[in-house]
């Protein structure tokens, strides 16, 4: 066989099109892209998905792969040309030079030199300034004198004996965006689709592969393309790192705009008293707070004040004139604490800074994510299928701003008749969002819209549950809809459902001792919350001390049994074992460390100190530090803080605790012998129905 006829044989570079992939092209041909590209094609080139999309819209919006291909190489060569990279600008600049006229890809931003009466423009990768710009032009871009905007420039050079005098023209300037679309064929192909087709182009659209996630996980992913979509959306998001939560505000749209760091200035966000010119607020459609959280954050309390007018009444004043902006807000953050613990010691938005951590400010929030819902990102989450070019959904969203599909389940339901009108608002602009995004076309049913405004209540409920912990002059709201027969059904979220003792906390009427350890609460759809059953601690003086011995081949055996009477009212472990270097040895960790998990009040946490070596080989080493990577973000997850250090001690094994117990482990924790059943041997389901090596344990009272 030739080398040229592996491709035929194992065709690598050719995406086998699923039938939602056919579907979509069929109706959507030339506005759809295929999302494994961008990597493809982005190289080292460091712009946004929205301007690599632009271009594979441009030249590769096919499904025919000498198309797709041919477009490749034609992005390729149009950011191999013309992408301005910082380390190459004097390289640009002499190209521009010695051709007279040079056409570029970079950021630019334009001010206005007072002085001379004239807009000037900055090329960010360029590095060059001063750049005449036509009025015209800023008129049409108004954005580009809030914050840089990526662009096609032709950029011209002609010098002067005037030292004064910019060599520097611009010639043209064409920001990377659609100028235009066709509504009315979004609508009609919209109605081609069904709702779990439609829900699935979306999450490709945004980058994911829909077969990794559930319904609901889907519709929490979607939430955060509301303010694209709707006017005036607060949205905060709080969870652990790596889920994503800022790639959307800064990758997926031209109309966002994301702030790094959350920190920023009256006069950039709302306006200039100095110039009496609009902040961003005024010129995006989004604003996002990136890393919001952080209770030792410094915050402006004049930009706290004027943001909670802003955000309740979409208005702002500075000085004498009031000022009117339709921007939403987004504040996405990280949470250090697991859920259970937050709802046990403080409240679910325990993470943000002080003057934030505000009833008046939480109020105007619209929905909560609950960001640790979202699995962290894993390289198998990115689709490789069909998915709209950003820049056109971006513009169907924007344009559907100006629509209103609040009211949409009126005909079918009602709300709770105590809701008041600051929670029926943060519902009905969810809800709208949702049906914008979901039915632009109206052709929901009643279950589905009663999905969706259960989904959009729930948000809200997150917030006002938070607020009432706060502030105890807030009335508690029954959250919930009615049937036109009169059917009452109540709401809650899901933390709600799983940690009642805990999220009760200080409420009137609530059930269960906080202090007490428990297990998490199982609710069945349609019942009440269970009350939690209490875990009973062992007596540790009635423990075994001293040797056991384990022949091989012996079953019946588990870490539970082994280690769990002696570690369970532990608050400090530590392992030391030279050996979790392979994937097996890391599974018999997360074994371990799930039982401890599961045995603590889900509130409480405990400190484990693995104390390991690393791999000799460097490809091995690698690995090794991925997967144990992994294992301390899961730990993080349950309320378990994992600290990872060298193993100083050779090849002794044992754990210690600060309960007094230390257990020589004769083999650490690579006691079983290996399987070859996989998922369908009873082994992996229980560690009970596994074979041992021979080994030994030794449990001593270290404390007498």
């Amino acid at each position: 066989m030739v080398a040229d006829d592996l491709d035929d044989v194992f065709p690598q570079s050719k995406v086998p099109q699923s039938d939602l992939d056919r579907k979509i092209n069929e109706h959507f041909a030339g506005a759809v892209v295929r999302k494994d590209l961008v990597k493809t094609v982005k190289g080292n080139a460091i712009v946004p998905s929205y301007v690599l999309e632009y271009l594979l819209g441009q030249y590769a919006a096919t499904d025919v792969e000498a198309g797709i291909q041919e477009g490749i190489e034609t992005v390729r060569r149009i950011l191999a040309e013309h992408y301005v990279h910082r380390n190459e600008n004097e390289l640009i600049k002499s190209k521009i030079r010695e051709k007279g006229r040079f056409r570029v890809i970079d950021r630019v931003s334009v001010t206005l030199n007072e002085k001379d009466d004239t807009y000037e423009a900055s090329f960010s990768n360029l590095g060059i300034n001063g750049v005449l710009v036509d009025p015209h032009t800023v008129n049409a871009n108004q954005k580009l004198l809030v914050s840089g905007v990526w662009c096609m420039c032709d950029i011209e050079y002609f010098h002067s004996d005037n030292a004064k005098v910019v060599p520097w023209i611009l010639g043209s300037l064409k920001p990377i965006q659609m100028s235009s679309f066709d509504y009315d064929g979004y609508l009609e192909a919209r109605a081609k689709f069904s709702t779990d087709e439609w829900i699935d182009l979306l999450i490709q659209s945004i980058g994911f592969n829909p077969d990794q996630f559930g319904r609901r996980a889907k519709l929490l992913q979607l939430v955060r393309l509301i303010p694209f979509v709707e006017r005036n959306y607060n949205l905060v998001e709080l969870g652990p790192k790596g889920t994503g939560k800022s790639h959307i505000y800064s990758e997926f749209s031209p109309h966002g705009m994301l702030i790094s760091g959350g920190e920023i200035t009256v006069p950039k966000l709302f306006v200039n008293n100095a110039n009496g010119r609009i902040g961003l607020v005024g010129y995006w459609d989004v604003v996002a707070f990136d890393e919001f959280a952080g209770k030792k954050k410094r915050t402006d309390k004049a930009l706290v004040d004027i943001m909670k007018n802003y955000m309740a009444n979409k208005s702002f004043s500075r000085g004498v004139e009031p000022h009117g902006a339709e921007a939403s807000m987004v504040f996405v953050g990280n949470t250090s604490r697991t859920v259970p613990y937050m709802l046990k010691h403080s409240d679910l938005f325990d993470e943000l800074p002080e003057s934030y951590h505000d009833s008046a400010y939480l109020d105007r929030l619209h929905f909560y994510i609950p960001g640790w819902e979202i699995d962290t990102i894993r390289g198998e989450m990115f689709s490789n299928g069909y998915g709209f070019v950003v820049d056109y959904i971006a513009e169907v969203l924007k344009s559907m701003r100006n629509l209103d599909y609040s009211d949409r389940y009126q005909p079918h339901f009602s709300l709770g008749a105590d809701i008041s009108t600051r929670d029926r608002d943060g519902i009905h602009k969810t809800f709208s969002g949702l049906m914008k995004l979901l039915y632009p076309h109206e052709q929901a049913t009643g279950a589905e819209i009663e999905e969706i405004l259960r989904f959009s209540i729930e948000g809200r409920k997150r917030v006002k549950d938070q607020i009432l912990r706060i502030d105890d002059t807030m009335s508690a709201v029954n959250f919930g809809y009615q049937s036109p027969s009169g059917e009452w059904t109540a709401v809650t979220t899901l933390e709600e459902d799983e940690y009642p003792a805990h999220y009760y906390r200080g409420r009137p009427g609530a059930s269960g001792d906080p202090s007490m350890p428990t297990e998490p609460a199982v609710q069945l759809p349609g019942t009440s919350a269970p009350e939690p059953t209490v875990t009973p601690v062992p007596d540790k003086e009635n423990l075994f001390r001293g040797q056991r011995d384990f022949v091989e081949n012996q079953r019946g055996i588990s870490y539970e049994a082994l280690f769990m009477p002696y570690l369970r009212d532990a608050t400090e472990i530590e392992l030391h074992d030279p050996y979790i270097r392979q994937p097996h040895q890391g599974r018999n960790l997360v074994d371990l460390l799930a039982l401890i998990a599961a045995s603590k009040d889900p509130a409480d946490e405990a400190v484990f100190k693995l104390y390991t070596t690393l791999e000799e080989d460097p490809e091995y080493q690698k690995k090794q530090l991925q997967m144990l990577s992994q294992i301390l973000q899961g730990a993080a997850q349950q309320g378990i803080k994992l600290e990872i250090a060298k193993d100083p001690g050779g090849h002794d094994r044992w754990i210690r605790t600060d309960n007094g117990w230390r257990i020589n482990l004769g083999r650490g924790l690579d006691i079983f012998q290996k399987q070859e059943g996989g998922w369908f041997d009873f082994g992996t389901a229980r560690q009970e129905f596994r074979q041992v090596r021979a080994f030994g344990v030794t449990y001593i009272r270290e404390d007498g």
